[in-house]
Parts: structure tokens; sequence; C-alpha cells
């Protein structure tokens, strides 16, 4: 991220507070002993071995690794279910293939008029909402996905805050995030779409599946994770604990996680006004400085960014669109 473009939409208090985070301090919670996988800085090359074997040891955990192997012979099968026309695009309702045995609905949205392929970004609710929730103008999601749309990006929507597993053999959230993973097959076969140019963005809930689509598809181009960045001895207490599955906490802590989104661009934003229990800056900071590592690996240690809002456990709505006309482009284009 650009100098010129963070200091456009990011109070200068913001950056003070995350460079200090950043750039040293003692940490606030016990190093986890179960971090089995926990990345160590290296090389470029050792970086991208570790982030294969990790992808791979997390698929197997999260029950994916034979859809993963057989995305391709699912068929999407997507069928129109309503549209509506808005001022600047279209509101569609499509239901699509997750599996061979089960389908689910999203919220489409397509650009009027002509033009060339747009970018896409896949955006998600959190606890308690759905997929018109990202629409909501007046709600903690700042009605993103509307104000993408108007932009003239090409955005989806799924639900994804079930409590209940839908298949046998399958994890909650392995199915949340495979969902999402669909979500993006759906993209890739819209002509409307530049594959290349593909996001993903949510709040709290979407939040965390917005860092489990950046770092498990690398179809994903740019994240944005809100109200979310954290280590998991916090997330033990006082927070839902659907987040967590067997074997995880053995492996990686969520730092680790979002190290497998390097070296494409990542922007976690955490509101001044969180208390101490949820998502304070402070620890996302914290999490930040381990995640720096593999950026500066890779040889981008820009790419991943903390942007520490005003507000509390909400979208930072400038952010968000400034990230994502810079890193997917021009909207129009």
């Amino acid at each position: 991220m650009t100098t010129a473009l963070m200091r456009r939409w990011m109070p200068v208090y913001c950056l003070v507070v995350c460079q200090a985070c950043v750039s040293g301090g003692s940490s606030m919670a016990a190093e986890q002993p179960l971090r089995s996988m926990r990345y160590t800085a290296g090389t470029r090359e050792e970086a991208v071995v570790w982030q294969g074997e990790v992808r791979a040891k997390l698929f197997q955990l999260l029950k994916l690794d034979d859809l993963v192997a057989g995305r391709d012979s699912i068929a999407l099968d997507p069928q129109t279910v309503s549209s509506e026309k808005k001022e600047k695009y279209e509101l569609r309702e499509v239901e699509i293939n997750s599996t061979p045995g089960r389908r689910f609905k999203t919220l489409v949205t397509l650009p009027a008029g002509s033009g060339g392929p747009r970018p896409a970004v896949v955006c998600i609710h959190g606890h308690g909402g759905n997929r018109l929730a990202v629409h909501e103008r007046n709600s903690l999601y700042r009605g993103f996905a509307a104000a993408l749309a108007e932009r003239g990006f090409v955005t989806i929507a799924a639900d994804v805050g079930q409590h209940a597993v839908y298949e046998k053999d399958r994890s909650l959230m392995g199915e949340r995030l495979w969902d999402l993973m669909r979500c993006v097959d759906y993209l890739e076969s819209l002509p409307q779409v530049d594959r290349a140019r593909i996001g993903c963005g949510g709040l709290s809930l979407g939040g965390e599946m917005a860092m489990w689509l950046g770092a498990m598809d690398p179809r994903i181009a740019a994240t944005v994770s809100a109200g979310f960045l954290t280590k998991m001895d916090q997330m033990e207490q006082n927070h839902c604990l659907c987040w967590k599955f067997d074997g995880l906490r053995e492996l990686v802590d969520f730092a680790d996680i979002y190290c497998l989104t390097a070296p494409r661009a990542l922007l976690c934003q955490n509101g001044l006004q969180e208390p101490p229990s949820q998502f304070p800056v402070p620890l996302a900071c914290e999490a930040l400085k381990e995640i720096g590592a593999i950026y500066s690996d890779f040889g981008v240690p820009q790419d991943a960014a903390v942007l520490a809002h005003p507000e509390g456990h909400v979208i930072h709505l400038p952010g968000l669109l400034a990230f994502f006309e810079e890193r997917l482009g021009p909207s129009g284009l």
C-alpha cells in the first residue's frame, strides 16, 4: 500500500499507533506451545514451501481436501432466482452448486452498461447476518457491497453464519469456506469479471472468513479482514468458539493463517473503540508484526497493514473502498 494512499484515508494517529506496535513492544500473551507450524522468517523460497505444506494440512483438518481435488468435476449449474434493476447495477439472487449434493443461494451485483471485465469482491457478513446484511447502509457493514457495486465492481455474497454442518463427514468452518470458494468459482465464470482482479472482504465472522478465503484460495488478489485480527488465546474467552476445530491450535495461530495470503495484498481493520475483551488495536498490531515477517521475506512488507480507525466493531468504508480501488484497479477498466 502506497504511503500516499494511506495518508489519504488513514488518520495520522492511526499510523503512529500501528507503527509503534509493529516496531517493538512486549508480548501481550504467552507464547502458544502447540503452534507447531508457526511461520519463522527465512527466504522467499522457504516461505513458498511452508505455505504449501500448511495449506495442505489445513485443507485436511477442514475436511475439504477431496472437494478441492475434485472441484473441476462439480458443475456450478447457476440458476437466477430473481433480479432487480438498480440505478448503477443489477442485483440478482443466484443459486449454485456447492457440492454434488447441496446448493446454496448468493446475492450478485453486475454493473449496468457495457465495458471491459471488472474487478470483483466476495462480500462476507458476520454472526447474526446474512447475504443481505452487506448491502445495508445503516448496519455495521456500512453497505460496503452496495458501495462497491455502485463503483462498478461485481460483487457476490453468501450466507456463512450457520452453526450446523450440512453434510456428513464435513466440518463447520470447512463448509463455510468451501461455499466462499465456490463464490470465486462463480465469479470466474462470468464474462463481466476480470479473473486476475478478485478480492474479498468482511467484518467480524466475515473478517475471519475473509482471512480464511484469502489464505486458502490464491485466486484472491486482495483481502480486507475487518474486526477480526487477533490471537487464538484471546478468542478462547468471551467469543463464539465456532472458529475452533480439532488440530487447528496444534498447527497454527491466526497470524500464520494470514501469512498464507502473502505476497498478495492484505488490509486488516480494527477499531480504536473495540473493548479489550474483543478485537483491540494493540493485539492486532502484535499479530501484524508476526504476519509482517513473511511479507518481508517476499520483499513486500508494505502490502500487509492494519487500519486502526476511530470507531468500534464496524467496517471503515472509506478505507475499504480506497484499498480495493488501488489493489484491484479502477472499476471502470
